[in-house]
């Protein structure tokens, strides 16, 4: 019995574009700016990707940052926009590897609950009545882990209370391309371009190899984050972002998306169909996109359990209590993967699930 993984949220082996990749890396080193990817730069990244960047979001180019991933930011804002004790609010659950950083640097992480159409805006309002946040960070689209999707009537919401309190939102968007079903629904940054950084990444709609992340947004802190930068790994991989940037001159970034969304869509179908069939009595959303799907298991049920029954049927799983940031809140859930996974591992997966719940 092969073993299935519920573990990490990776791309599919089918999906990268090796070849497309390779004739753009072999450009770039055979082109005029060969020479400058090969040296030192500055903490903001490759200028040419900056500029493409830049027009995108009808922003100046000192409104972009471009890293090694973007991951990455978040840690540099641990030592640049953030200091140790300053308040971040999350939402719960959230991505665990954030909540890592924030708590290295010792950063007070304030929890609010997560609702089918994003934050809970009246525990939001309230912890801003004891709490003053630097920054409030959020997954509007398709969230990690949930898979939830902010409504516009949220988001306009959120944006206000960001300037009524003065606080920045950091709106983690790297699978907002990735959209399956239903249409667009305006970003947290094209609400409010003066008080929202939004950071996205080429992992999930290119390789995690090129290692390319982006940050657009305020001049002041992304001009700390170049400077913690410069002062951390003196400059960005200039190689992946070079074959990036060639990348999105080509035109070759809407093709592979719409690759990704013909490829990803009938797995996200598969594995709510399995759910509905084989865990009827498990609640879950239903993203639109992305990479995740999440379930709460029926009362009784512990995620501490299920990961070493797991092993008796051939899953694995990721410990659902670590993307709360208090733990104790996630013991019934359940984070599922399904990009990676073909359409019959994903049922086959879902009914191995159902025989140890």
């Amino acid at each position: 019995m092969n073993t299935i993984h519920f573990t990490r949220g990776i791309p599919a082996d089918e999906s990268y574009p090796l070849e497309q990749l390779a004739s753009c890396a072999e450009a770039v080193m055979r082109g005029p700016n060969a020479l400058e990817t090969m040296k030192y730069g500055t903490g903001f990244g490759f200028t040419p990707l900056r500029e493409i960047l830049a027009a995108q979001n009808n922003v100046k180019l000192e409104n972009v940052i471009v890293g090694n991933g973007s991951l990455g930011f978040i840690d540099l804002m641990g030592v640049s926009v953030l200091q140790a004790g300053d308040t971040v609010f999350v939402e719960s659950p959230t991505y665990d590897r954030v909540l890592t950083l924030f708590r290295r640097h010792g950063i007070k992480v304030v929890s609010i609950p997560l609702e089918p159409d994003g934050i809970n805006l009246e525990a939001l309002t309230k912890a801003l009545e004891s709490h003053k946040p630097k920054i409030v960070y959020l997954i509007a689209d398709f969230q990690n882990p949930s898979g939830a999707t902010m409504s516009l009537t949220k988001r306009q919401a959120v944006v206000e209370l960001a300037a009524k309190h003065d606080f920045l939102i950091l709106e983690d968007a790297p699978y907002r391309p990735l959209r399956y079903r239903g249409t667009q629904i305006a970003s947290l940054f094209d609400l409010d371009p003066e008080r929202v950084m939004q950071m996205s990444s080429y992992t999930k709609q290119i390789s995690p190899g090129v290692r390319v992340g982006s940050l657009v947004g305020p001049a002041r802190p992304l001009a700390q984050l170049a400077k913690a930068a410069n002062d951390t790994y003196i400059s960005a991989a200039f190689l992946g972002q070079a074959t990036v940037a060639e990348f999105l001159q080509r035109g070759l970034l809407e093709p592979q998306l719409e690759s990704l969304r013909n490829l990803y869509r009938p797995r996200l179908e598969a594995v709510i169909a399995a759910l509905e069939t084989h865990l009827p009595n498990a609640r879950f959303i239903k993203p639109d996109g992305g990479f995740f799907l999440s379930v709460t298991l029926p009362e009784g049920s512990s995620v501490s359990s299920l990961m070493e029954r797991g092993k008796d049927v051939n899953l694995t799983f990721t410990d659902g209590r670590g993307f709360f940031p208090v733990a104790s809140d996630g013991e019934r859930f359940l984070r599922l993967p399904f990009c990676a996974l073909t359409p019959e591992e994903l049922s086959e997966g879902i009914k191995r699930l159902s025989s140890i719940v």
